[in-house]
């Protein structure tokens, strides 16, 4: 059974203490140990962590009233689309475009981005803020402002 991966949106259930229970119960299953999906025909099939861990995230989203949307890697965005992502304006998305530091491909004059890059310049730009903000934690330590004083400080 091959079906095609396509992006697909889902809103929220109108009960959403009931997804907050489902919630509940994958977070705790998991923490527990292999989760196991038991299908309409009794089959069992243990869930990879990594899926029950998703499976916890989309419903703990939905249960707080935000609509999901799954998409594959391979998903080409407008630049609308792949600022609203980055929570950026447009202009910013191309001048990052044209900057090189996203890839994207050009379609007559439409630009599109994959998922895939978009999601790892996410993940680039989040290492490389961790790493600046480290180094200053670092710099002030060094400096001592982190140290305690028993004086207080003297007005301005």
């Amino acid at each position: 059974m091959s079906t095609a991966l396509r992006e697909q949106t889902v809103l929220p259930p109108d009960d959403q203490d009931a997804a907050a229970d489902l919630a509940e119960l994958l977070r705790v299953t998991s923490a527990a140990g292999p989760a196991t999906l038991t299908g309409s025909d009794g089959s069992r099939a243990q869930l990879p962590e990594a899926v029950c861990r998703l499976l916890h995230d989309v419903v703990q989203a939905m249960s707080q009233g935000m609509a999901i949307t799954v998409a594959p890697h391979n998903t080409l965005l407008t630049t609308q689309e792949a600022a609203d992502l980055l929570g950026v304006s447009r202009p910013t998305l191309v001048r990052l475009l044209e900057a090189g530091e996203i890839p994207h491909s050009t379609r007559g004059r439409h630009r599109r981005v994959r998922l895939v890059d978009l999601v790892e310049y996410q993940r680039a730009t989040t290492v490389a803020r961790e790493a600046a903000l480290d180094e200053m934690a670092e710099d002030a330590g060094e400096a001592g402002l982190y140290d305690a004083t028993t004086d207080p400080l003297p007005p301005r």
